[in-house]
């Protein structure tokens, strides 16, 4: 049966925007498990059942992949308790408490968001992928070009946030020059809010996860297999400040 969500659960979002703190959520408890928590694993079961096919180091039990609602408040100023919007990341297995690349999925009262890639990675990771962005640069851009160029996908490049100089050990005339300036890297696409209502929802979601596997395969192969001067100049600069 294809998984989606009802009108019940949108407006218990939105609710939850406009009342964000444990009284009003503890009292609405049942209806976020019944129409929110419930129908998000069904619906990550049935998106892995699909990625068994063409992503399956990716796939993980619901209950791995599904994200909290609640907030991680201790270092943020911002303390309301809880998300207003479901999401789900599927990272590559071995890659859980890393940054390497993965599949992402947000929803909510606004919109359906489907993204992938590398997401402000771990010092390592990051000079890795720099390093392997400065070399193939060419490579990578046209496999992005392809993406965005993908009839009726949609998709964008993230955004992300970028260093205003080239890092350390990086030349200024650097071809790569935007990409080793990231520190993430991917892709996205948006859907109306209403295809989360739609029995096509986990079809949808699929169709763009297939077509950004060869990118994430990518990102993760310069991750996975990086050479030992990176691990030796990581190791030499761990006293250093990075950006």
């Amino acid at each position: 049966m294809a998984t989606h969500f009802n009108p019940e659960a949108m407006k218990f979002l939105r609710g939850l925007a406009r009342n964000n703190d444990r009284e009003w959520f503890e009292a609405r408890r049942d209806v976020y498990e019944r129409a929110l928590k419930t129908p998000m694993l069904a619906l990550v079961e049935e998106i892995n059942a699909a990625m068994v096919e063409f992503a399956p180091e990716h796939v993980r039990p619901p209950h791995k992949v599904a994200m909290r609602i609640y907030r991680d408040i201790r270092f943020s100023p911002n303390k309301q308790p809880y998300k207003t919007n479901l999401a789900a990341w599927w990272a590559r297995r071995g890659m859980e408490k890393t940054s390497g690349g993965g599949f992402y999925l947000q929803i909510s009262p606004q919109h359906v968001m489907v993204a992938a890639g590398v997401y402000m990675p771990e010092r390592e990771q990051l000079l890795t992928i720099r390093r392997w962005m400065s070399a193939h640069h060419a490579s990578y851009r046209a496999s992005v070009k392809k993406l965005l160029k993908s009839r009726g996908a949609g998709f964008e490049l993230s955004e992300t946030e970028a260093l205003t100089r080239m890092p350390k050990g990086f030349a200024s005339d650097d071809p790569a020059d935007e990409l080793v300036r990231a520190k993430s890297w991917g892709v996205r696409a948006w859907l109306p809010a209403e295809a989360a209502l739609e029995p096509t929802l986990a079809r949808e979601i699929v169709r763009r996860f297939r077509m950004v596997t060869p990118l994430i395969d990518t990102l993760n192969g310069a991750i996975l297999y990086r050479d030992d001067a990176t691990a030796r100049d990581v190791a030499a600069s761990s006293r250093k400040p990075f950006f």
